[in-house]
């Protein structure tokens, strides 16, 4: 989900900018360029560190910026179809739950959070096993994995994300403490 990579690529550096500390100007520039964009390959840039000018500038003609190669640091965030993650849920709404991991937020449909018939509370914000009474509501930590997966590289947080908790292992966080507590007392009789 999380890699460190160096990149190489050419950054603009506008000319109104070309009188300040080139270091600085090359750094921020690196940054507001490709920071929170989305890359081929579904990777996500979330931090970029370490920037270093590759050879000299080049100047175009008619623009008046320099275009700089730069090579760098990038911390990468890139889901993986069938990956377990962790996440929390940031919203309830009639057709499932969205949890946010990383920087994207992934759809859990109600036919994939359990293996019970689900009551919808909208009123406070939750979702609730008919037979189970387990609920689930905006805060709640989950383990669930990645089964649809399509990113809008345009705008990342405009992807398709689909989720399932319908798998052993996988869950609500609590559910899954409860579940293993009472696997253990069972055994001990």
């Amino acid at each position: 989900m999380y890699l460190l990579t160096t990149k190489e690529k050419v950054v603009r550096i506008p000319p109104e900018m070309l009188g300040e500390d080139l270091d600085e100007v090359v750094n921020q520039s690196t940054r507001s360029s490709f920071e929170g964009s989305m890359e081929s390959g579904n990777s996500y840039t979330i931090l970029i560190t370490n920037v270093e000018q590759v050879g000299p500038g080049r100047i175009v003609h008619g623009d008046g910026a320099v275009y700089q190669n730069v090579k760098y640091d990038a911390l990468m965030f890139r889901p993986l179809l069938q990956e377990v993650i962790e996440g929390t849920v940031v919203e309830i709404l009639k057709f499932g739950a969205f949890v946010r991991f990383g920087p994207l937020d992934g759809l859990l449909h109600v036919s994939q959070i359990m293996d019970d018939r689900i009551d919808i509370d909208q009123d406070n914000g939750r979702l609730i096993g008919k037979d189970t009474k387990r609920d689930l509501k905006v805060g709640d930590r989950v383990r669930a994995r990645i089964v649809a997966l399509s990113i809008n590289e345009r705008n990342p947080r405009e992807s398709k994300i689909g989720l399932t908790m319908r798998q052993p292992g996988l869950g609500k966080l609590e559910w899954l403490e409860e579940d293993h507590s009472g696997k253990e007392t069972g055994d001990e009789e």
